[in-house]
């Protein structure tokens, strides 16, 4: 009977972020998404947040990050002078982003799930400082997409948190854009915008310059002090966990220390997807159905 309950608490959770929102992905697709494996932990968070279940939110529900926006010129400063450093990485390197290193897009980590990271404290000082002062800010970092750059419909992985973007050096212009569920944004030089990741969104700069923005995720409004903690507790002791660095200076967390392997066991599967793909999706959901029928059985 228990483990009925909890298949049907997995099923329902699954169910409820598939349809939640405008914009979903195709059924086998979903299955398979990683947005699926977190259900559970992301319903949870839907079910006991304080602010809305809605694509965009307003900035004035944060007032701490108004801190953020009063100091954008300081901010993109320190970001055009370690230009250099804001770069690509290979995709076994960081589990959490590797899908977006081939589509160009670049960044440079400042914070993840814990302090800042020791590379941004040496070379953007007064960045870190700005993000120390404000305890909601959970990961922060300097991302850039080329232009011509596009990255394709996706999900982010957790709900407890919220994405904010600053712009501070963007073509200024519509042809560079986010979509959040349907619903569309273009950055601005100075301007933040306040959006949940855990909706379907993409991004593209059609223009002929680059997007600079500071990148941050914000923890997210809890109903209730206990439920605040759970956020917590998950954000220390796994999203940490995802942490890549900038150089040797950083740490590297241990999703990401054990994503070189598993990116082997994706390496094999991108290669016999491309001599066999009908057999590449034999195999796929044989493996599926293989660990459903061992849950349930």
């Amino acid at each position: 009977m228990i483990k009925w309950t909890i298949v049907t608490l997995i099923v329902a959770s699954i169910l409820y972020v598939h349809f939640r929102g405008r914009v979903r992905h195709k059924p086998f697709r979903q299955l398979s998404d990683h947005s699926s494996f977190m259900a559970p932990i992301n319903a949870f968070m839907y079910l006991f947040s304080r602010v809305p279940d809605q694509p965009y939110h307003q900035l004035e529900t944060f007032p701490e990050l108004a801190a953020l926006t009063a100091e954008w010129e300081v901010i993109r400063d320190e970001a055009e002078q370690l230009e250099h450093h804001i770069k690509g990485s290979s995709q076994k390197d960081d589990a959490g982003f590797n899908s977006f290193f081939r589509r160009g897009w670049k960044r440079f980590y400042l914070k993840w799930y814990g302090e800042s990271h020791a590379s941004a404290r040496e070379l953007c000082p007064r960045t870190t400082e700005i993000l120390s002062n404000i305890p909601g800010v959970k990961a922060a970092m300097f991302a850039e997409l080329p232009a011509g750059s596009k990255l394709m419909k996706h999900r982010d992985p957790y709900a407890g948190s919220l994405r904010y973007h600053l712009g501070l050096r963007t073509p200024n212009d519509d042809r560079c854009l986010i979509n959040v569920d349907g619903q569309t944004y273009s950055w601005r030089d100075g301007e933040a915008v306040m959006f949940d990741e855990t909706f379907i969104h993409h991004a593209e700069n059609k223009s002929d310059q680059n997007r600079l923005i500071l990148f941050c995720d914000i923890e997210r409004p809890m109903k209730y002090r206990w439920a605040a903690a759970v956020n917590r507790w998950f954000s220390r002791h796994v999203m940490a966990a995802a942490a890549a660095p900038n150089d040797d200076s950083d740490a590297t967390g241990g999703i990401n220390r054990a994503f070189k392997y598993v990116y082997k066991v994706r390496e094999q599967g991108k290669k016999l997807k491309k001599r066999n793909k009908t057999l590449y999706y034999i195999v796929k959901w044989a493996l599926f159905g293989g660990v459903i029928i061992w849950i349930l059985f």
